[in-house]
């Protein structure tokens, strides 16, 4: 890992980008910049729906071609990274752009809906979109209903949706997609503060973000967050030769495995399983005691049950983990910087 001070690498999106021109995948672009392992990186990402959903007369079918959703900036070269390295993100500030964000209802997508791969003869729920004031300084998300006078001050919690690295065997994956490359895992817990480690599969590793949210509950039932622009801060480190199976995020107080697949029994599997692993690394104790200490001590929310597959969390709490110490200690170190 790179000790020396770097320059900050200040990375600014072509605003006025056509959306045909925008990055919609994890591997299969070219990089934009490269940045240095021990560099920060500032920069801002679009809202998934690039702006064009801005009032609750527009509907996303309506106004947004499906093919440019989740537009991710990047990829950035990360100098050094070679298939079977971990490249270490480590989210400095990740704060709204602009002062709404939004919400919205899509024709057969969501949780609680029928949908093309659980098709049915139900009708699709109606399209609707709500806009959400957010106030910076006081740190809240207004909700507002549609069908009523309600409103809602709630906490605002931002977090990027999508982060990741090119895919391996070569592959080019979606953007609205999770998988072990990271992509679009849609989990609160990708908040500032927290450092995310990534297995690298292609030299340059092709590390993007994107996909915004003002707050999102677990699950994330409708299929949409609080969707909005962000201006986000980051660190980038390089383990060489360290490998990552899957995401892995930490923070202050948790270790955290994700795991994305369908049905959701078997990203919940995949979670538990790298946790484990993780952990009997980690406390140098055998595989079954190891799952032992997870069952009885994890956590498991839920990241999204809507994306392409689903995504969760098995998180464990570091007080339950004394003598380990996750990647050497980069997390504290770079949280110390």
């Amino acid at each position: 890992m790179t000790e020396t001070t770097l320059p900050e690498l200040r990375y600014e999106p072509d605003p006025d980008a056509p959306r045909s021109a925008l990055v919609y995948t994890f591997g299969g672009v070219a990089p934009v910049a490269t940045v240095r392992p021990g560099q920060t990186v500032s920069t801002w990402t679009r809202d998934c729906y690039n702006g064009a959903v801005r009032s609750t007369s527009h509907l996303p079918s309506q106004v947004c071609d499906p093919r440019y959703l989740n537009p991710q900036t990047g990829p950035f070269w990360v100098e050094g990274a070679e298939p079977g390295d971990t490249v270490v993100v480590h989210f400095r500030s990740i704060r709204p752009r602009e002062a709404w964000g939004v919400s919205s209802t899509v024709p057969f997508f969501g949780a609680l809906t029928s949908t093309p791969r659980t098709a049915t003869l139900q009708a699709a729920l109606t399209e609707r979109t709500w806009i959400y004031a957010l106030d910076l300084e006081a740190s809240t998300v207004r909700y507002e209903a549609r069908d009523s006078g309600f409103t809602l001050d709630l906490p605002l919690d931002p977090m990027h949706g999508t982060v990741g690295v090119a895919p391996p065997l070569g592959e080019v994956r979606s953007s609205l997609a999770p998988g072990s490359w990271g992509g679009n895992m849609d989990t609160p817990e990708m908040r500032a503060g927290t450092t995310c480690y990534l297995g690298v599969n292609v030299p340059g590793a092709l590390l993007s973000l994107g996909d915004g949210h003002a707050r999102q509950g677990e699950g994330e039932t409708c299929g949409v967050a609080v969707e909005t622009t962000m201006d986000t801060v980051f660190t980038v480190e390089l383990l060489k030769g360290v490998p990552t199976p899957w995401p892995r995020l930490e923070s202050d107080d948790f270790l955290m495995s994700t795991g994305s697949a369908r049905p959701l029994e078997d990203a919940f599997r995949i979670s538990q399983a790298d946790l484990v692993a993780w952990v009997s690394a980690g406390l140098d104790l055998s595989l079954l005691d190891a799952y032992q200490l997870v069952t009885q001590a994890c956590l498991s929310p839920v990241a999204n049950v809507v994306d392409v597959d689903y995504t969760c969390v098995a998180k464990l709490a570091k007080a339950y983990l004394p003598g380990m110490t996750a990647y050497g200690g980069v997390h504290q170190r770079l949280r110390a910087a």
